[in-house]
C-alpha cells in the first residue's frame, strides 16, 4: 500500500457511494459500491491469510482510489453499473461470452401492429417475448405464426396499393385500409395469447371459428382455420411446457477451485426457451453471494430484460436482494423478485441449472481447457519467466500459413488476462510473398500492417517461430518506433522462447502453467491461420473447377461463391437452390448441378 492510498483511507467518508480503483497508468481496474465507503474500502487492505486471489491481485496493481458519495445505496448501485459499463474494469465481472439475444417484438402501441425479431429491448410500449437462445427456432416460430395470422410485414404504411403479401393471403393490407382496426386487433390479441402460452384458449377460439365458417359453407375460410389449428398444434408441441406458467430466469452458480460457472435458463410462459453459461474464473475464491450479485448487475445491465422472477441457487444478502430487486424493477417497469426456492418445481429448476454449471466446469477441466491454476496466475508466471516488469494484460501472437507460397495468409490472436479475446482476432491476406514462400518477409508484412497506425499496443508480442522470424519482426516493430514493447519468438520443436538480444533461449518446465498458456496462444494462432488458409484454398479451387464450364462466367462464379462457402455446400444444393442464385437461370443451374454430380469422365465431357 503506497502513501497515496494510505492518505485516502484516512479521509474516507462514512456515507454510501462508489469507489474507483486506478493502476499506475491511471487506468480503472475496479469499480464497487458501498453502503459505508469507509468500511468497505478499508476491508481491501486488511492483513489476512484468507484474502481471495482477486483481492490480492487488486492490491498488487492499485495505485490510487477515487470515491464518489451518493445520496442513497440505490443511487450508488445505478452509478456503479454505469461506470462498469463505461470503463469495463479488469477485475469486475466481465461476461466474455456476453451477447444480445433475439426477442419477438409486437408493436401494440401502433394502430396496426406488426411483428418482427429484434435484439434491442426498449421501453416503448411494445410487447417483447423472449429471449430466445436459438434464433433459428425463433424464426421458425415467427414463420408459423405468420402462416396462421396475416399481420403486416412492412414498416411503411404510406403506400397506394397492397404488396404481393396481400395477394398471397399473407397480409390483410392495413396500409390501404382494407381491414378495420378492430378486426385487425383481434388477430393481434390472438398472437399475444399464443406468445403468452394461453394455447388452450386460442385453440378453442380457432375451433369455434372453423365450425362457424363450415356451417355457413365458407369452406375456404374454414380450411384456413383448420390449417391454423394444425400449425398451432405443431408450435405447441415444439415448445411444450416444462414448468409452472410464468416468466422467470433460473441462475445456477457453481464455485470450484477449477472455475466459477453461472448457468442461466430462460423460461417464458412456462416454456424453457434456451440457456447460456458464463465462466467467471476471475472470481475464484470470492464469496458466492458477492459473485452472484456482481453477475446479476452485469448480466441485466445492458443486453437482457429481466423477467418478473429470478430464481438463484445462492442466497444474496438481504440488502442486496432488496436493492437489486428495486433496481431491476425500475428497468422492467414491473415488479421483479429474486428468490432462492427451497422445495417444489422451482427448486428442481435451480438444481438443474446448478448441475449443468457443474458439468460445464468438469468438461472444461477434462478437455484441458482450464487447470487448477487460473489464467491470470499463468499469465503472471509467464511474465516472471521472461523477466518483464509490467503485467501481461494483452498479448498478440502472429502465425503464417501457406501452401508452397500459394495463398499466403497470417493470423493474429489476442489474449487478455491469460484468456482468448476473440473479438480482437485478425486475419491477413498477404501480398508481398504471393507465389514464393518467404516466412521472414511475410512476418514483416503482417506486423507492419498491424502496428503502423496502432493505438492498442500490447504488453507482449509473440512471434510463432525461431530466431529468424523474431529478427525479421523486430526489424519492422522497432522501425515503427515501438521500442518499449517486449517481443519474443516461440520455436515449436523444443518449445524454446527467444528474447531480443539474448544468446540463450528460455525453456519452461513441462508442467508449468506458463508453458501451457503460451502453447495455448501459439496453437490458437496456428488454428486461426490454417482455417483461413484452407478457406482461401477452397475458394481458389471452387473458381478453378468452374472456370471452364460453359455458360458460367466470372459474375456467375462470384455469385456462386458468395452463396456457397465450399464445393461440398454447393454439391448439397438442389437444382432449385442453384437456380435461385443471383444471375443464374435454369440452363446454367442445370449445367452446374450436372457437373458437380458427374463422374470424372463425365466432367471431361461437360467442360467446354
Amino acid at each position: 500500500m503506497n502513501d497515496k492510498i494510505a492518505e485516502t483511507l484516512k479521509v474516507l467518508p462514512e456515507a454510501p457511494g462508489v469507489y474507483i480503483m486506478h493502476d499506475r497508468t491511471g487506468k480503472v481496474i475496479y469499480v464497487g459500491k458501498a453502503v459505508i465507503l469507509k468500511n468497505r474500502v478499508r476491508s481491501y487492505f486488511r492483513q489476512s491469510s484468507q484474502v481471495s486471489p482477486k483481492v490480492r491481485a487488486i492490491n498488487n496493481h492499485v495505485d490510487s482510489i477515487e470515491t464518489i458519495v451518493c445520496a442513497s445505496e440505490m443511487e450508488a448501485l445505478i452509478l456503479e453499473c454505469n461506470l462498469i459499463k463505461k470503463y469495463r474494469p479488469r477485475y469486475n465481472i466481465d461476461l466474455k461470452d456476453d451477447k444480445t439475444y433475439p426477442y419477438l417484438k409486437i408493436t401494440v402501441e401502433e394502430a396496426y401492429p406488426r411483428m418482427y425479431i429484434t435484439r434491442r429491448v426498449l421501453q416503448d410500449g411494445a410487447r417483447y417475448y423472449g429471449p430466445y437462445a436459438d434464433v433459428g427456432a425463433l424464426r421458425d416460430t415467427m414463420r408459423l405464426i405468420r402462416s396462421m395470422f396475416p399481420l403486416r410485414h412492412c414498416r411503411n404504411m404510406n403506400v397506394k396499393r397492397p404488396c404481393l403479401q396481400y395477394h398471397m393471403h399473407r397480409c390483410l393490407a392495413p396500409c390501404t385500409g382494407k381491414v378495420p382496426v378492430s378486426e385487425y386487433r383481434k388477430l393481434v390479441d390472438q398472437v399475444i395469447l399464443l406468445m403468452e402460452g394461453k394455447v388452450t384458449e386460442l385453440r378453442r377460439d380457432l375451433t369455434r371459428k372453423m365450425q362457424e365458417a363450415s356451417d355457413q359453407m365458407a369452406y375456404e375460410q374454414a380450411a384456413r382455420y383448420r390449417d391454423s389449428l394444425l400449425s398451432l398444434n405443431k408450435l405447441d408441441e415444439a415448445q411444450k411446457a416444462t414448468t409452472s406458467s410464468g416468466d422467470r430466469d433460473v441462475i445456477g452458480l457453481v464455485t470450484d477451485p477449477a472455475g466459477v460457472c453461472a448457468q442461466v435458463f430462460f423460461i417464458r410462459g412456462g416454456k424453457i426457451l434456451g440457456r447460456d453459461s458464463f465462466f467467471l474464473d476471475q472470481e475464484i475464491g470470492e464469496p458466492p453471494e458477492e459473485i452472484l450479485s456482481g453477475f446479476i448487475k452485469e448480466y441485466y445491465n445492458e443486453n437482457h430484460r429481466p423477467p418478473r422472477e429470478i430464481l438463484t441457487s445462492a442466497a444474496l444478502t438481504d440488502g442486496d436482494r432488496v436493492l437489486l430487486g428495486e433496481y431491476l424493477s425500475s428497468r422492467n417497469e414491473k415488479r421483479v423478485s429474486l428468490m432462492v426456492p427451497q422445495r417444489g418445481i422451482k427448486h428442481d429448476l435451480v438444481v438443474m441449472a446448478e448441475n449443468n454449471a457443474r458439468k460445464n466446469i468438469e468438461e472444461r477441466l477434462r478437455r484441458g481447457q482450464i487447470s487448477l491454476t487460473s489464467d491470470e496466475e499463468a499469465a503472471e508466471e509467464l511474465q516472471k519467466a521472461i523477466g518483464l516488469d509490467q503485467p501481461l494484460e494483452r498479448m498478440d501472437c502472429f502465425d503464417i500459413s501457406h501452401n508452397q507460397g500459394s495463398e499466403t495468409v497470417a493470423s493474429m490472436v489476442v489474449f487478455r488476462g491469460g484468456r482468448p479475446s476473440k473479438k480482437d482476432y485478425r486475419r491477413y491476406k498477404l501480398k508481398s510473398t504471393e507465389g514464393k514462400p518467404d516466412d521472414f518477409k511475410s512476418m514483416q508484412e503482417v506486423v507492419y500492417r498491424r502496428y503502423k497506425d496502432a493505438e492498442d499496443i500490447p504488453s507482449l508480442i509473440i512471434i510463432d517461430g525461431g530466431k529468424g522470424q523474431l529478427s525479421s519482426a523486430l526489424e519492422v516493430i522497432r522501425g515503427l518506433g515501438l521500442t518499449e514493447v517486449p517481443v519474443i519468438g516461440l520455436a515449436k520443436r523444443e518449445e524454446e522462447i527467444f528474447k531480443e538480444g539474448a544468446h540463450t533461449s528460455i525453456l519452461l518446465d513441462k508442467s508449468s502453467p506458463a508453458l501451457h498458456l503460451i502453447q495455448h496462444i501459439r496453437d490458437e494462432a496456428h488454428r486461426f491461420a490454417i482455417t483461413y488458409h484452407r478457406k482461401r484454398l477452397a475458394k481458389k479451387n471452387l473458381v478453378s473447377v468452374l472456370d471452364h464450364l460453359e455458360g458460367i462466367g466470372p459474375k456467375r462464379r462470384t455469385a456462386l461463391w458468395k452463396r456457397y462457402p465450399s464445393l461440398d455446400a454447393m454439391r448439397q444444393a438442389s437444382l432449385g437452390d442453384l437456380e435461385a442464385v443471383e444471375g443464374m437461370n435454369h440452363a446454367a443451374a442445370q449445367k452446374v448441378f450436372d457437373f458437380l454430380h458427374a463422374s470424372p469422365v463425365e466432367k471431361e465431357i461437360l467442360i467446354k
